[in-house]
């Protein structure tokens, strides 16, 4: 054991770590009813026990307050690189602490600055409950205070995910102050002594929801389950033509249902997939660009989704589960063409899989790691039950090492050291989420204190001239801009406060539009220059950034056709076509009207990724390429001649192709003699 772990700052650190997990696991608890289980005293003493979460400033400030000091206390005051970045990854929890000097005396100070910040509030509650918002000026303390706090959430969210969204959140307080012409005491106001700014509802959403996923996330990878994905993915699609980039697709939408990164994902995944794919003969920049566009995907897989998913249910206002049934059909489409990606590039050069004898056996890893599953089907089944997300989280995170206890093959992760590294791990995987949540509070506290988000709107209404696509075009480009240097969470609600209203406005559904930007938000991600998962999968497979940055848009080309196939078409949400207009979120009876759209845009994302890569059933000349990809776009906006033409597009490729597969190979001269 290095000096650096066994040292008093780190044990604190990892203590720290583990309180922050422990409280929110405590509080999600629930109380039980005065005669819960007929036994009143067994009651009583039970809400003694779990009295479930406190008042909204309490919960969310302990929340900020726990992130604020372990970030001051992990990271290190100089920009982040590559070691911070690694420090939020399970592979290398420790090796952070131990490569990186002490704590210094200035982060014990930020640290003791932040809770002072927010003791402040703990101890004025009843002041602050009390007085008029907006009318009852600030004490001076109070302006102190308020100004402390939200320059140590930016310095935070500096140290954890560089200057894009601590920049962007210093140009809307410049905004404020200097062009809304706002005076500094009521954005005080608004920001510190309010919910609607820094302890608003991202931050609700990070402390109820976001914490317990990560935190079972992490059980699950401590028990194994990452190796189950991989074995998974490798005994059903490992011996097939291109095979290990299949799997790095299955695996990585199997791993993000408990990651909800990219990055993370990447960083589990890559090291194993990338390597394979190069063996087998994928060039690096296209290895490292398939693990790239996968481990994206994550974010919107269900049943378990990234951490703007549950900010989205509190925007809309519907349960998780509800965003879960929309998200189904769009997920799909997404791997579908990055697994068609991947099967036409192999195809075209003629790449094969990985020979059977080297692959594991389906029934052996289902005999012997399948049960890893379980926690994940408790939560399915808990959420579905009517039971509350978090709680069904709790129950998955519950049954994660007694799951593992049941096969020899697992037992060995079932130790309290592994316990106490997976809360470490939980903890410091959600700092960055937390604090993001916190910073973009401060631009939504701004928006909503200037009416920014109205005006904004009026400007998009404005330049589109009321034209519904042009108007989806600007909110596609604005959401990969913002997503590009900043976490999906932050990104996706500065789009709901700035661009979902005007495209509501232009009568999208609600749901449609606010799945419209969380998934531009989240294709930022693969989206060059700034393109944080390309970024760590290049490092991985040492290409070129560039050409694995281009060549992850031509992976996920379908992913940026697919929102606005769902906008034209709700079905693919499950709504209702009949809602198309208005903010109903009730699934559709229609069951034939949402087969027929999911088949048509299926088969839009197929041909799209076989035209771009140049292959179908044969390779594809220039003209049958055009006619490809033409005939994909027929399908972004459903109806009976968008689809006839689409589809006739399609089969002159086929039949052409067809025809050419079944004439004679030409004999090929002996060497010597060409």
């Amino acid at each position: 054991m290095s000096p650096a772990r066994s040292s008093p700052i780190a044990t604190m650190i990892k203590l720290l770590a583990m309180a922050m997990a422990l409280y929110h696991i405590w509080l999600v608890v629930p109380p039980l009813p005065d005669h819960g289980f007929g036994v009143p005293a067994l009651a009583r003493f039970w809400n003694m026990l779990f009295p479930g979460p406190p008042t909204e400033y309490f919960f969310r400030g302990t929340h900020l307050a726990f992130a604020l000091v372990l970030a001051f206390l992990i990271f290190r005051f100089r920009s982040p690189n590559e070691e911070d970045l690694a420090a939020m990854l399970p592979d290398v929890r420790d090796a952070t602490i131990a490569r990186l000097k002490g704590p210094s005396a200035f982060d014990y100070l930020l640290s003791a600055a932040a809770l002072g910040a927010i003791g402040y509030v703990f101890f004025h509650y009843d002041y602050l409950i009390n007085r008029i918002l907006y009318v009852d000026d600030l004490h001076p303390l109070d302006m102190v205070a308020g100004a402390v706090l939200v320059l140590l959430i930016l310095e935070a969210t500096r140290r954890l995910m560089g200057l894009a969204l601590p920049i962007t959140a210093v140009i809307f307080l410049a905004y404020g102050l200097l062009i809304a012409r706002v005076e500094p005491m009521r954005l005080i106001d608004q920001l510190y002594m309010s919910t609607e700014g820094i302890f608003g509802q991202p931050l609700a959403v990070s402390a109820s929801y976001v914490m317990i996923f990560v935190v079972f996330g992490a059980f699950m990878e401590r028990t194994g389950t990452g190796q189950l994905f991989m074995d998974f993915a490798m005994s059903l699609t490992g011996h097939t033509a291109g095979g290990p980039g299949k799997v790095s697709v299955i695996s990585s939408s199997l791993f993000g249902t408990i990651s909800g990164s990219a990055v993370a994902n990447v960083m589990v995944d890559g090291p194993i997939s990338i390597p394979l794919m190069k063996r087998t003969g994928f060039k690096p920049h296209f290895a490292a660009a398939v693990e790239a566009v996968a481990s994206t995907g994550g974010q919107i897989m269900p049943p378990i989704m990234g951490a703007a998913a549950f900010v989205m249910a509190e925007f809309v206002g519907v349960s998780y589960g509800q965003v879960v049934i929309w998200a189904i059909i769009p997920a799909i489409l997404y791997y579908v063409s990055c697994f068609g990606a991947v099967h036409f590039e192999a195809k075209r050069t003629g790449l094969l899989g990985v020979p059977r004898s080297e692959l594991p056996v389906l029934s052996t890893v289902l005999a012997e790691r399948g049960h890893l599953f379980i926690p994940v089907l408790t939560i399915l089944a808990v959420m579905y039950s009517g039971y509350s997300a978090p709680l069904a989280a709790l129950a998955g995170t519950v049954a994660c090492f007694p799951v593992a206890m049941l096969r020899a093959s697992t037992r060995a992760n079932a130790t309290w050291s592994n316990v106490a590294d997976a809360l470490v791990d939980g903890a410091k995987n959600t700092l960055a989420v937390a604090l993001a949540c916190a910073c973009a509070g401060i631009i939504i506290g701004v928006v909503t204190l200037t009416g920014l988000g109205i005006t904004f709107t009026q400007w998009v209404v404005a330049i589109s001239q009321d034209t519904l696509l042009l108007a989806l075009v600007l909110t596609m480009i604005a959401g990969i801009v913002l997503g590009m240097g900043m976490p999906t969470t932050p990104a996706y609600i500065i789009m709901t406060s700035l661009l979902v209203p005007a495209i509501i406005k232009l009568g999208v559904p609600k749901p449609s539009a606010h799945m419209f930007a969380f998934y531009f938000a989240i294709l930022s991600a693969i989206t060059p220059p700034v393109a944080l998962a390309v970024y760590a999968a290049s490092g991985l497979a040492k290409s070129d950034l560039w050409k694995t940055g281009l060549a992850a848009v031509k992976i996920g080309a379908a992913g940026f056709i697919v929102p606005f196939m769902f906008v034209y078409e709700p079905a693919l949400l499950m709504l209702d076509p009949a809602a198309y207009g208005k903010t109903a979120n009730l699934v559709t009876a229609n069951w034939g009207s949402i087969l027929l759209a999911g088949m048509t845009a299926m088969i839009g994302c197929i041909l799209l990724a076989a035209g771009l890569h140049g292959f179908l059933l044969t390779a594809c000349s220039p003209v049958q390429r055009i006619l490809l990809i033409c005939s994909a776009f027929f399908f972004v906006s459903p109806g009976v001649i968008n689809d006839t033409v689409g589809i006739g597009l399609a089969a002159i490729v086929f039949a052409t192709q067809y025809v050419a597969s079944r004439r004679p190979a030409k004999p090929v001269p002996p060497a010597g003699l060409a």
